[in-house]
């Protein structure tokens, strides 16, 4: 998740006009041609590191799929909500890697569909994860979960309205986008912290701290 956000800074830098989070699109980074664009606000874009966003993109829709596929017992519990959550997270995978493959001023009807994946199923996966996350996953994670994907759902409705009370076109929808991948890179955190703590409980496995 975090060479999402490392590219997006990258590509972002490459811009002769100053990029902006407010009033410009995500994708704007991945538009393979320099044009103004009209919709749904106007702006000139030109991004000269679009592939390297692209390829991003379509990165990060992987590493969701494969992550939505593996995780079991470590983050869910039994059951058909955490089915129904992974199914939808996965979506949000594919929306990822549609966006990557269909830049949105080359393939349009496919980018605005890998989009509504990305904010319509990730979003609501991520209201359904909260339901369906293993007993050992702090409360307040749990509940944290649903309460991001209700943001964000919140969000996206206002983006697809065209209502941006003080964040701008760029800035609502990045609120409706960025939780899963906040989310995803918090859960992966505490994954790796969790399994740590395992390795060193296991007997024969812990590390000497007193010197030689």
């Amino acid at each position: 998740m975090a060479q999402f956000f490392v590219v997006h800074w990258i590509a972002e830098s490459a811009w002769a006009r100053p990029y902006s989070w407010a009033g410009n699109n995500i994708s704007d980074l991945g538009n393979a041609h320099c044009a103004l664009q009209p919709d749904p606000e106007p702006r000139y874009i030109c991004s000269p590191e679009h592939s390297l966003m692209n390829v991003s993109f379509a990165a990060l829709g992987v590493l969701i799929i494969v992550g939505a596929a593996l995780t079991s017992a470590a983050l869910w519990r039994r059951g058909r909500a955490p089915a129904v959550a992974r199914l939808l997270l996965a979506g949000a995978g594919v929306g990822f890697g549609l966006a990557g493959l269909a830049p949105a001023d080359v393939h349009e009807n496919q980018h605005v569909l890998g989009a509504l994946f990305i904010m319509a199923a990730g979003n609501i996966g991520l209201i359904v994860a909260g339901f369906g996350m293993a007993g050992h996953m702090p409360p307040a994670v749990r509940w944290g979960t649903s309460l991001l994907g209700v943001t964000a759902i919140t969000a996206f409705g206002l983006f697809l309205s065209h209502h941006y009370p003080g964040l701008g076109m760029g800035g609502m929808e990045r609120v409706a986008v960025l939780p899963l991948l906040f989310w995803a890179l918090a859960v992966g955190v505490h994954g790796v912290i969790r399994h740590a703590g395992r390795i060193e409980e296991v007997p024969g496995c812990r590390t000497s701290r007193t010197a030689a």
